[in-house]
């Protein structure tokens, strides 16, 4: 006997007609499932934010869910990490160990899992009640959601947009977190270059301030020349001092982009940053390059379409909430004089809900809204995207030309007066005061030119994600806070 005959055998007997009700209600389960079940996929999902993460990044990215997963990562790590880093081994390092980054994923996973369970069908319900007495009652029912079986492969449909979209987030947020180092990285090594010639000029200032106190008390410099290099001194020692804090305060913003703890964190960043390009990029078509790329702005339109199909849903549905259909097997036993009689009923049941108060005008209007408001803002998103683009290839642009014109114009000429004042200086045709304002301006010049560097990579990286997706904020949003360091002798005499 098979166990569920068994099972029904053992409370009341042989309900042959129920079981019959029974095995028809769990045939149109096991149809509607077989139709309509999704399956974990073998990557959980990873394929869309690996595949972005190699088109757009040329990087590989994991979700880290085995221990063969975290040993190959771990390794790919301590590699890249036993050379000085560039921004590309930044963000390798960054997409291999973000802890974040790994949450996203987990959040992938998750989805993929709701995506799966909206594709199974209602579990089938089972009641049994038994009544003693003068008589005996025993009553069994199994019922079913026809309505939930009837809708399974809408939902299922939307279950699998709704996956889809994750998984796109899941691409976003590695962009994102690309992103986040590669700018972090640029900013970790521009204070690590402005720290490093800050030290040199303080050095050579010290220097030069020695040679003043000497030169002083042999009678050779006035006490108001002596006092000027101090200050000069003084100054740059301040500027040196805030040049080092801020180091390893970007430093330790570019280890929390790359999730590096413990000895991980003696590895070496370059000198200086990179040198600029020959020319700018040329981008006449990057409003669409934004529209057909952006990741955020497939999101939308996705889920756009899942509200859609969900609207549809819910206006098929809107007279009915619940239909339930039923086996019922009722077993009575009573007894009569010296005898038992015993009887037997079953039959089908169901449920309908009776849209008396209801008629689901309510359901219907509220998805409209929902539908309308998300088309609504996907055509702002839209509109946004090409700003963004816009503003990020202008910001681009002028950081490019505002780099290039200090390294052509502003640092060359400065070097020239700073050498001429040196030689005039030597024949005796100048004072100390014209001296260090010369060195004051080009050391406010080089500092300058650092910054503008840094500006243009970051300006670089902010199109790259105008253009692809990954960002939060508009590239002229984004605040340098290398700038801070000028120190007060700029203006200082």
């Amino acid at each position: 006997m098979k166990l569920p005959d068994r099972f029904f055998a053992t409370l009341i007997g042989r309900p042959d007609e129920l079981l019959r009700t029974v095995r028809f209600v769990a045939t149109m389960a096991v149809t509607a499932a077989l139709s309509g079940c999704a399956s974990f996929s073998p990557d959980g999902g990873m394929n869309v934010a690996a595949g972005i993460a190699s088109q757009e990044l040329e990087k590989d990215t994991v979700a880290i869910r085995t221990l063969e997963n975290a040993t190959s990562a771990r390794a790919r790590v301590e590699h890249l990490l036993k050379r000085p880093l560039t921004a590309d081994t930044a963000v390798q390092i960054a997409l291999l160990n973000n802890r974040g980054l790994q949450a996203a994923y987990n959040e992938l996973g998750i989805a993929e899992a709701a995506m799966v369970q909206a594709s199974l069908p209602p579990n089938p319900r089972f009641s049994f009640s038994r009544i003693e007495g003068s008589q005996s009652v025993i009553e069994a029912a199994i019922a079913d959601d026809i309505l939930a079986l009837a809708t399974l492969p809408a939902r299922a449909e939307i279950a699998a947009d709704q996956f889809r979209a994750a998984q796109l987030a899941a691409a976003e947020e590695t962009l994102r977190v690309a992103a986040d180092t590669r700018r972090n990285y640029y900013r970790a090594v521009a204070a690590r270059e402005l720290g490093g010639f800050l030290t040199q000029a303080n050095s050579a200032a010290e220097t030069a301030a020695k040679l003043a106190t000497r030169l002083g008390e042999t009678g050779a410099m006035n006490k108001l020349d002596q006092a000027r290099d101090q200050l000069f001194y003084a100054d740059l020692t301040a500027q040196v001092a805030s040049a080092r804090q801020l180091t390893a305060s970007e430093r330790e913003r570019l280890i929390e982009s790359l999730g590096l703890w413990g000895r991980d964190l003696d590895f070496t960043l370059a000198n200086a940053l990179p040198a600029l390009p020959t020319r700018p990029r040329a981008l006449p078509t990057v409003e669409q390059d934004a529209i057909s790329r952006r990741v955020d702005l497939e999101i939308a339109r996705i889920e756009l379409e899942a509200l859609a199909k969900s609207y549809g849903l819910t206006n098929a549905t809107r007279f009915v909430n619940l239909f339930q259909l039923s086996g019922i097997y009722n077993h009575t036993r009573e007894s009569v004089g010296a005898g038992i009689d015993v009887f037997r009923a079953f039959g089908p049941g169901a449920t309908v809900e009776i849209p008396i108060f209801d008629f689901g005008a309510v359901r219907v209007r509220q998805a409209e809204q929902i539908y309308m408001q998300a088309l609504n803002r996907l055509a702002e998103k839209a509109v946004n995207v090409r700003s963004e683009a816009r503003d990020a290839y202008h910001v681009y642009r002028s950081a490019y030309d505002i780099a290039r014109h200090y390294q052509r114009e502003i640092l060359p000429l400065n070097t020239i007066i700073s050498d001429e004042s040196l030689l005039r200086y030597n024949a005796g045709l100048v004072d100390v005061f014209t001296l260090l304002v010369g060195a004051r301006q080009r050391i406010l010049a080089t500092i300058a030119a650092i910054e503008a560097k840094r500006d243009f990579w970051i300006a670089k990286t902010g199109l790259q994600v105008a253009i692809i997706g990954g960002g939060g904020m508009r590239p002229t949003d984004e605040k340098s806070k290398t700038g801070a360091i000028t120190g007060a002798g700029a203006d200082g005499q």
